[in-house]
């Protein structure tokens, strides 16, 4: 069993025509369940930031805009994955067993990722690739 995780959250964008990552955080888990809380956290945290309510009295009036229906949904897509028992019961399984885990969604100009693994697993040579968790 894996008792220790470090988990990140990155933004990537292109800038300058190349590939920039933004870190959003880092936290070294102590156990399963609080990388795996924290990880839902994150995901609420950017889905919110993303997608805040109009009537939030920190947003100006007409500062927020509607997005043409072609756009991914980032927001609800997080939403979705931290509701979802599957998923997380998934994501567990993996962490569990010594996988990186990567969580990854996208919108027209920016990817979001989720990023988890063991401590232990970065200290051993990895054998196993890393599971790629479809979202959306």
């Amino acid at each position: 069993m894996h008792d220790e995780f470090l988990c990140h959250v990155t933004a990537y964008g292109v800038c300058d025509g190349r590939r920039i990552g933004v870190p959003l955080g880092t936290y070294r888990a102590p156990t399963l369940a609080l990388a795996l809380w924290w990880l839902r956290d994150r995901a609420s945290w950017m889905a919110e930031r993303l997608d805040p309510r109009p009537e939030s009295e920190h947003i100006p009036p007409g500062a927020l805009v509607p997005v043409a229906d072609t756009v991914p949904d980032v927001p609800a897509v997080l939403r979705s994955w931290c509701g979802d028992p599957d998923q997380q019961e998934l994501i567990a399984d993996e962490l569990a067993a010594g996988r990186l885990v990567r969580i990854a969604v996208s919108d027209d100009t920016t990817e979001y990722e989720l990023l988890a693994e063991s401590v232990d697993a970065l200290r051993m040579q990895r054998t196993v690739p890393a599971l790629i968790v479809p979202v959306g």
